[in-house]
């Protein structure tokens, strides 16, 4: 047996019919659609219809809470930025912001901004600049003779309730 000498065996792959081409093929007309009514038309979705059945996704039980405002972060560990430096992909002694650890390849997007986290080893000293960082995270950085600098989130004022009169 050679590589060149496989196929498949007769009649087991079957060419697509093509609907709707004319009297002549034997398709036309209506298409194998039947007649009239919604599934002969196009642009018709029946997806989770059981036929009257209360279909499964009302059968089953909705649980939880998700919340449109939501802010996703980029996460970076302090090891990421430890491992950036040591390739000379960061620069220590400028400060390190969004812009900097995009350029850097530590992330590939700013997303709401930037969250620090305290997972690996620093001992370059670093001046931050994020959106949020754990405690875990400022201490380390602190420790190593950088500094972090948190931008206070971005707050609607809270509406005045109104008097009773």
């Amino acid at each position: 047996m050679k590589l060149n000498q496989l196929s498949d065996n007769k009649g087991s792959r079957k060419k697509r019919t093509r609907v709707g081409r004319g009297p002549a093929s034997g398709t036309g007309r209506t298409a194998k659609r039947g007649m009239k009514g919604q599934k002969s038309r196009s642009g018709v979705s029946l997806k989770g219809f059981e036929g009257g059945q209360m279909p499964l996704y009302r059968r089953l039980p909705k649980r939880g809470f998700k919340n449109p405002f939501r802010k996703h972060y980029a996460e970076v560990n302090i090891g990421r930025l430890q491992k950036a430096v040591d390739e000379k992909a960061l620069d220590p002694k400028k400060p390190i912001d969004a812009a900097a650890l995009i350029e850097a390849g530590v992330i590939r997007r700013e997303r709401d901004g930037i969250r620090l986290l305290a997972k690996g080893e620093l001992t370059a000293k670093l001046q931050l600049s994020v959106a949020g960082a754990s405690k875990a995270a400022v201490e380390a950085v602190e420790k190593a003779g950088g500094s972090v600098t948190v931008a206070a989130a971005e707050q609607a004022p809270a509406a005045e309730p109104a008097e009773a009169e």
